[in-house]
């Protein structure tokens, strides 16, 4: 684009200006009117007394007289184009070059609106009134000085207006009216009727102590509201922590901890469903015991077994029957068979359902989630500009703390490092064999990469065959957190052994070394979990037939998200903690380890998707996973301030949290969608234990409360029919999912659109700037013309007679 014009207005400072040592404030909008008009009267009036010479940007081009002009040019930079003063003026008076709106245009609107207001009120109208004109900057004036008297009278008539109206139609036009407050304030004093002002005065004295204690309470209830408004704010831990860490360690850092967050509101939808209608409901109604309840021992807390297998944590302790009806139990068991009783209250169906719809409604947050996070990464159109929002827009000027600016100055800075790292990062040019090379140091890092993922696959396999063929008894289930530790371990020396790996690479962007790490990563835990479902639901449910495999399934998940945990607090204490005292003791280096993302948020996702899959058998475990997050957070946060540094090359995670969200959503959710939906569609539920233990497959409790709809009447005959033209059908659901394609490809199709449609606005943009340009240089080639002509007829009627009398002379 071509540059713009530089004006540069040299205002000449002298003793005689009272108002030159202060500066008039930008919020009053009259005074910023009135410097502007004020800068360009008084460089008119010192070029016209001091008589200023043009300079010209040619330098061989001569000077033009006539010091007095009033076309005169004003001096400018070096490089810059130099207009005259009378371009100068006009430029001045375009409405791109008038500060804020007058008050006297401010006024005569408000007055049109008032006479509207009476109009329509069929009050009387003011006949010596004349029409307002509409205020409009293009015909705006710079000479203020002949509009004050017509300033007046519109504000007088104005304040009569006013006094027409209500008192309600009075405050809200006063309150609309762009003024300031002093100004708001004298239109009210002077609008207001005599007997409201004698009334005001008289109330003033004589009940002023009653108005200042309402005036007191008012201010006590709303100082209250707030103080309890800051507490609660203070009692979510990511308030005040989330900001010291994007001011010190920039996005990339706080990308981990607001994902942190999104974990923590989706487990709270999942559970409260849960406790509402599976959890609290089957408290409220316990069952009978079936034996004696073993005693805690406290090794529950790490196997998950013993006492908390007859509790509500695990699947197997829901009831089968109506809850709030008595079931007598058979003889040879403690079966409840499904006609035992009727509604209100069916548990397995509620158990089913309460499930299904808490799944559903996280799948309708997640995706949201998702699409608005791709709405506020990739945004239609450009990030041109954002260096000098950050520079010129990014500062609160609400903050007054100490410790509140510096946080927001160390904020403003590491968004300044981001912006011109980012901007910065270019691929180097390489040559035919560097890209070979680099091709070929890729490929071997990936292939060992895969190849220790495929090794740590073979031996979770390995050992969790060996687990099945040597059955645990109830007195040893310390042997079961055998492999919940072995796969714990391979997932923390796995990531290890690729960060050493990806050394070798040697990425130019920190970005994309961030994303490689996170695939890798999460290739190695999808593939182990996989690994997992496989032997939980191929192999386990055959070898225990006769016991609930349900529960045991539960107790591994616990167990694995309880070693999981303490491998995390593990490595954060050895490898960041240990690492930096060993480093600075030993090494003695003054530079602290970095903060892994990618390992990190692996560990997220890894942990989420273990609540999920095992939320079926366990309807407790999303509040175990709320715990063990805050506890991260408040864990993470502290190894983080103490142990870790700022990542040495800065870059801006823009689209670090959409990234997240998606990994989050299509392997983690999808993938624990489909293990649970195989679990109710095509395994056997057993048949000692749980909702489902008289039915075939944990689906089919819903066609039995089907079949209880049909007898019931024809005023419930409507639910049979959805539920099987609706569920069972499979055509509605191709249907569904065609029109969803369809929406998809539209709004792709829209955005599409959008941004040609952007592309071709900053194009007529560019456009008029550059026609602007040449305007103004047009502008200024018919004043220098007009000032040559004028100049030249001067000369011509000044230079005949002297040629004459040097003739004569000759």
């Amino acid at each position: 684009m071509s540059q713009s014009p530089a004006f540069v207005l040299n205002v000449l400072e002298t003793p005689e200006d009272p108002e030159g040592s202060q500066e008039p404030s930008p919020y009053d909008e009259s005074e910023v009117h009135d410097s502007f008009h004020q800068l360009i009267q008084e460089q008119s009036r010192w070029v016209a007394q001091e008589g200023l010479e043009l300079q010209q940007r040619q330098p061989e081009t001569g000077a033009l007289g006539a010091s007095g002009s009033d076309h005169e040019n004003l001096p400018g930079p070096e490089g810059a184009p130099v207009y005259s003063m009378a371009t100068l003026r006009i430029l001045a008076s375009m409405p791109s070059r008038t500060i804020g709106r007058s008050r006297g245009a401010i006024i005569s609107q408000y007055y049109s609106r008032t006479m509207k207001l009476r109009r329509r009120a069929g009050r009387p109208q003011l006949r010596d009134m004349g029409r307002s004109a509409r205020p409009s900057l293009r015909l705006y004036d710079l000479e203020l000085d002949s509009a004050v008297l017509e300033e007046e009278e519109k504000r007088g008539l104005l304040v009569k207006e006013l006094q027409g109206l209500t008192a309600a139609q009075r405050d809200h036009m006063l309150r609309g009216m762009p003024l300031s407050l002093a100004e708001k304030r004298c239109l009210r004093e002077e609008s207001r009727p005599l007997r409201g002002k004698q009334r005001a005065q008289r109330r003033h004295g004589l009940l002023s102590c009653c108005d200042q204690l309402r005036d007191s309470c008012v201010l006590a209830s709303h100082n209250l509201g707030l103080a309890l408004l800051s507490g609660l704010q203070a009692l979510m831990p990511w308030r005040y922590a989330l900001k010291r860490i994007g001011g010190r360690f920039g996005s990339s850092v706080l990308s981990y901890f607001l994902f942190l967050k999104t974990l923590l509101a989706f487990n709270a939808l999942l559970l409260l469903p849960l406790l509402a209608f599976i959890v609290g409901v089957q408290a409220a109604f316990p069952p009978a015991p079936g034996g004696p309840v073993p005693a805690f021992t406290g090794l529950e807390l790490l196997t998950g077994g013993g006492h908390f297998t007859h509790s509500v944590m695990y699947y197997g302790y829901y009831s089968n029957a109506t809850l709030n009806q008595p079931c007598a139990s058979p003889p040879n068991g403690s079966q409840c068979p499904p006609e035992a009783g009727s509604l209100p209250y069916n548990m397995p169906l509620a158990y089913l359902f309460t499930l299904g719809a808490a799944l559903f409604i996280t799948c309708i947050t997640l995706v949201y989630s998702m699409s608005r996070s791709f709405g506020e990464s990739y945004r239609v159109g450009s990030a041109s500009g954002v260096h000098a929002i950050t520079v010129f827009c990014s500062w609160d000027y609400k903050v007054t703390q100490r410790w509140a600016t510096r946080l927001q100055h160390d904020n403003i800075r590491t968004q300044l490092k981001e912006l011109l790292a980012e901007g910065q990062l270019r691929q180097r040019p390489q040559s035919a064999c560097g890209r070979l090379r680099r091709a070929a140091v890729l490929g071997i890092v990936w292939l060992l990469c895969l190849g220790t993922t495929l090794g740590c696959t073979l031996a979770v396999y390995t050992f969790s065959e060996r687990m099945i063929e040597s059955p645990v008894s109830a007195e040893r289930e310390a042997v079961l957190l055998l492999l919940p530790l072995v796969v714990c371990l391979l997932n923390l020396g796995a990531p290890y052994l690729f960060r050493i790996l990806a050394t070798l690479e040697r990425h130019d962007s920190p970005v994309l070394e961030v994303y490689v790490a996170i695939c890798r990563n999460l290739i190695l835990k999808m593939v182990t979990l996989g690994i997992l479902c496989y032997h939980w639901l191929g192999r386990r449910v055959g070898t225990l037939k006769d016991q609930c495999w349900e529960n045991f399934v539960g107790q591994e998940l616990y167990r694995l998200m309880v070693m999981d945990f303490i491998f995390t607090l593990l490595d954060t204490l050895l490898g960041e903690l240990v690492w930096r005292l060993f480093s600075e003791k030993q090494l003695k280096r003054k530079g602290k380890p970095e903060f892994d993302i990618a390992g990190n948020v692996l560990e997220l996702i890894y942990g989420q998707t273990l609540t999920w899959l095992g939320v079926l058998f366990s309807p407790l475990l999303p509040a175990m996973q709320i715990v063990k997050l805050l506890l991260l957070f408040y864990i993470k946060k502290a190894s983080l301030m103490a142990n870790c540094q700022a990542p040495r090359r800065p870059w801006k995670a823009s689209h670090m949290s959409t990234v997240f969200v998606s990994l989050l959503c299509f392997p983690s959710f999808l993938g624990a969608a489909v293990f649970l939906c195989y679990a109710i569609w095509q395994v056997k539920p057993s048949s000692i234990c749980g909702p489902f233990r008289t039915l075939d497959t944990m689906y089919e409790a819903g066609k039995v409360w089907v079949r209880h709809l049909e007898k019931a009447g024809p005023r419930v005959s409507w639910l049979p029919w959805v539920h099987r033209y609706l569920v069972e059908d499979t055509f509605p659901i191709y249907l569904v999912s065609a029109l969803l394609l369809a929406v998809i490809y539209l709004n792709i199709q829209v955005v599409k659109g959008q941004r040609k449609v952007i592309c071709l606005l900053k194009e007529q943009i560019s456009n008029e700037g550059e026609d602007k340009i040449f305007l103004i240089n047009k502008l200024q080639r018919v004043y220098e013309k007009k000032e040559r002509s004028r100049a030249g007829r001067t000369e011509e009627a000044v230079t005949p007679p002297a040629l004459f009398t040097d003739w004569d002379a000759q």
